[in-house]
Order: structure tokens, then sequence, then C-alpha cells
């Protein structure tokens, strides 16, 4: 009786960890789908510079391909690596031009954590499961990956059709929701030329390349998580 109490004290802790590491790994896998997806067109350069010529950057700018491409790999650099000074090439700019990409790289660092720290958290996990510390990562009957799929889809979707009703109304929230209290997003071209070359159709290609990889990797794991689906007891 007593071997068997202990039996069944094990199996319940067992079960409770089981379920933990599931929850964890569908949690990390949701943080992980939407940080990777918003890291391509930032760590991507080659998508900005496609939309050289057919946004006719140069001649609403008036500089060379050459000098965008060094204005936005400078700025690029400034934003996604540690211990650089702003700039953009051969462009003048302006203080408050300068304080909002210091506050775009805080988000972008945010992004890089939440990416770096969700998928080192699936590499453990898995590597547990390897060792057979955990059982398979399941909620139910389905996989926990199928709920981080379902979740992740869910904000391009909302997203997407509120900027297809009115971008530019849904670019304004956006800078709201993460700049809040500020105004230094709302650029000077007089003092702060970069603004030709950034235009809003470059960032609405953005949301969209983000939102369809979002979607894609979310199908891609709900329809693997629904063919891997246990069998009801």
């Amino acid at each position: 009786m007593h071997k068997q109490k202990l039996n069944l004290k094990s199996a319940s802790r067992k079960l409770i960890t089981d379920s933990i590491a599931a929850v964890i790994f569908a949690t990390a896998m949701f943080f992980f789908i939407l940080s990777f997806s918003i890291s391509l067109p930032i760590y991507c350069r080659g998508f900005y510079f496609a939309h050289i010529e057919p946004l006719n950057l140069v001649e609403h700018s008036g500089y060379s391909v050459s000098e965008i491409k060094e204005a936005y790999n400078e700025i690029l650099n400034y934003l996604t690596l540690p211990n650089r000074e702003f700039g953009c090439g051969v462009m003048p700019f302006s203080e408050v031009g300068a304080d909002h990409f210091a506050d775009c790289k805080v988000l972008f660092n945010i992004n890089l954590t939440v990416l770096i720290t969700s998928g080192a958290c699936l590499v453990v996990l898995i590597i547990l499961k390897r060792l057979k510390k955990v059982k398979g990562f399941f909620v139910g009957t389905l996989p926990a990956y199928t709920y981080s799929g379902v979740a992740a889809i869910l904000i391009p979707l909302v997203v997407g059709v509120l900027a297809s009703l009115d971008f530019e109304r849904a670019f304004t929230v956006f800078h709201h929701t993460f700049f809040p209290g500020k105004s230094n997003w709302f650029f000077d071209s007089d003092v702060d030329p970069i603004i030709y070359v950034l235009p809003e159709r470059f960032f609405m290609n953005c949301a969209i390349l983000i939102g369809s990889v979002v979607v894609l990797l979310s199908v891609v794991f709900i329809v693997v998580g629904i063919a891997k689906r246990k069998p009801k007891n």
C-alpha cells in the first residue's frame, strides 16, 4: 500500500511537471514565432534594398542608391549593434530624429531579447525531452505548439483587417502605443531628409512580410499539430 501511494505521488508529480513544461513550450513557441517574424525585415537588409528602385527613392530624396544604402546600413547598425553612435551616412539629422531612433533601438533590443530567450527555452525543453526528463509537450490531445499557432495567427489577422481599412490610422495607433507620450516620430523633412527614403509604403510592406510569416508558421504548426493529435481515451 505504501509503495502504491509513492507511485501515485510520483505519477502525480510527473503529470504536473509535464503539464508545466507543455505550457512553457507553447508560450515560448508563441513568442518565438512573433519575434522571429519581426526580425526578418530587420536583419534581412536586402528586403529594404529591393524597395529602392520600385519606390523611386532616388528621385524622391535626391540621394544616390549608394548614399541611400549607406544611410540605411548606418541606421540599422545603430539599431542592432551595441555601442554605436547614431548616424545616417551623408544625410543630416536633427536631435529629435536621433531621439526617435534611440526609442526604436529599445524596441529592437526587446524583440532580440524575446527571440533569444524564447529560442533558448525551446532548446532546453527539447533537450529535457530527449533526456526523458519530460514527456511529449501535449495540452489535452494536441501538441502544445498547436495552441501557439492558433494564438499567433490571430494577431496578424486582427491587425491585418484593421490596417487594410485604414493603414495610415493603424500606423498612427502603432506609434502612439509603442511610443507613448512621444511626438518625435513626426519627422520634419527639412532637417531629417531620411524620411524621404523610409516611406510609409516600406513599413506597410514590412508589416505584410511579418504578418505573412506569422500566418505561414502558425498554419504549419496547426496542421502538423492536428495531424499528430493523440486519440481520445
